[in-house]
């Protein structure tokens, strides 16, 4: 089935974020549907970040709306976000999860980070919750028993960015959000990085549900390896919006230069 076909996981209508009288964002219309890999760029300053933390609510739009599925209802109807309260909203990213730049793992064990989420929301035993973990860890392409009891400092680059997209799949959420996943990582372990999220991507769900993925990137190497869709941002609107292989031919003039400029923001960005 055809993206095309899926119901709507997220949409944003009208769209815009001041900071006093700065305005990042503004007129901001997108929409997408369950299964979809969606990166969204732009240069450094354009808004990715404030988009991406306006669609997860941990910022308030001043002017429009974000809808996001509810899949703790029958047929996941779109809910408004600012419409809800913090029980609501919690109860509504129950079934996401978000991969942060620089991983948010707290001071523990690999086993201690990927069970957490489960013991605080999953009607689960300890058995089921070992299970999950090292279910997750594996799907995560890490050596479970070498790896497992490691501590958070004891992990390199790649395998803490692995041990937090692990972290994520024990969730089996419904949609995964990256805040520049390979930010900092040499190209051989960006590679492996690239891998795994369309792995993950491809991961059918407990449901048998197909999953979303919402990547904020400066990666060209990614864009091209995993072929997303493409929403460029620029001027604190949307420039580009389509697919991989039309980025940077023609409708955002903006494009061609910034797809040359990506390497450079890409191995320079201080998150």
């Amino acid at each position: 089935m055809s993206p095309e076909a899926e119901p709507i996981e997220i949409r944003a209508q009208g769209l815009g974020k001041a900071f006093g009288q700065h305005w990042v964002l503004r007129g901001v219309d997108l929409q997408i549907a369950r299964a979809e890999l969606v990166a969204i760029v732009g240069m450094s300053g354009s808004g990715k970040t404030v988009l991406l933390d306006l669609l997860t609510g941990l910022l308030e739009v001043s002017e429009g709306r974000v809808l996001i599925a509810d899949h703790a209802e029958a047929g996941s109807p779109l809910v408004e976000l600012s419409e809800l309260d913090e029980q609501d909203l919690d109860a509504l990213r129950m079934h996401w999860a978000i991969v942060f730049q620089h991983n948010a793992l707290f001071s523990a064990t690999v086993r201690e980070n990927c069970a957490l989420w489960l013991r605080e929301n999953a009607r689960m035993s300890e058995k089921e919750i070992d299970k999950r973990v090292r279910w997750a860890l594996k799907a995560a392409a890490l050596d479970v028993d070498s790896v497992i009891d490691k501590h958070r400092d004891a992990l390199s680059g790649g395998m803490a960015k692995r041990v937090a997209v692990a972290r994520a799949i024990a969730m089996d959420p419904a949609i995964i959000f990256y805040d520049e996943p390979t930010t900092g990582l040499d190209p051989i372990v960006a590679g492996e990085i690239h891998g795994l999220i369309w792995d993950t991507h491809n991961l059918a769900r407990a449901d048998g549900t197909r999953r979303t993925s919402v990547l904020v990137t400066h990666d060209k190497d990614l864009l091209r390896r995993l072929r997303p869709r493409v929403i460029m941002l620029h001027k604190g609107g949307v420039c580009y919006d389509g697919p991989y292989d039309e980025f940077g031919k023609d409708g955002c003039g903006i494009a061609g230069e910034y797809l040359s400029a990506m390497p450079v923001l890409h191995a320079r960005n201080p998150g």
